[in-house]
């Protein structure tokens, strides 16, 4: 028997990044970790995570419908925190050499979209700073970026758009409490 305490609920409130850091402590290290050790700030990822999975651990693209009636095949294989396809994900364990990442971790799945922007960077000379763009690269893939697929989807770049936007309302919330997710008790204490 799953004891509910034990259950992966996204946070309360998943437009303010200050609430789920204090809701979820383990997050805000996870996410400075992945920040120092791929070079692009925090906020960008979680705008990318919040679009795409509305930060639920095990989230999947809905099923397809046989027949307007039953449930059919899912139209990808986009699965968790950061709808990643398995593809992908292949590619990024081959990348980093770390065969036990799971798309359904926080510390994962952010991981892995901090690895996809550095490869966004590294192939197509996105900047790290660039939320628009990169959510663009994320969404239609490096190669499918690289051609321009994007240029034809108006209604992607209103979703760009908004990713861009959160990711500024996040980095904007993280300056002002910054100091009071300091880790530890004698940090949060101390820390404001």
């Amino acid at each position: 028997m799953l004891l509910p305490a034990c259950a992966v609920t996204p946070p309360r409130d998943i437009d303010d990044v200050c609430s789920m850091f204090r809701e979820k402590r383990g997050w805000h290290k996870v996410a400075t970790k992945a920040e120092a050790k791929w070079g692009t700030s925090m906020h960008i990822p979680l705008a990318f995570m919040r679009q795409e999975s509305g930060f639920r651990h095990k989230a999947r693209p809905a099923r397809r419908k046989l027949f307007g009636l039953i449930p059919w095949r899912r139209p990808s294989s986009a699965y968790g925190y950061a709808q990643a396809v398995d593809g992908t994900w292949r590619d990024y364990i081959s990348a980093t050499g770390e065969y036990w990442r799971v798309r359904h971790d926080f510390a994962d799945a952010t991981d892995f979209v901090h690895w996809y922007i550095h490869e966004a960077n590294r192939r197509n000379g996105v900047p790290r700073s660039d939320a628009f763009s990169l959510y663009m690269n994320y969404h239609e893939g490096p190669a499918g970026y690289a051609r321009g697929s994007h240029a034809q989807k108006p209604w992607l770049h209103k979703v760009a758009t908004g990713v861009q936007l959160r990711s500024q309302r996040y980095s904007a919330q993280y300056d002002g409490c910054r100091e009071s997710l300091k880790s530890g008790f004698l940090g949060r204490l101390f820390g404001g």
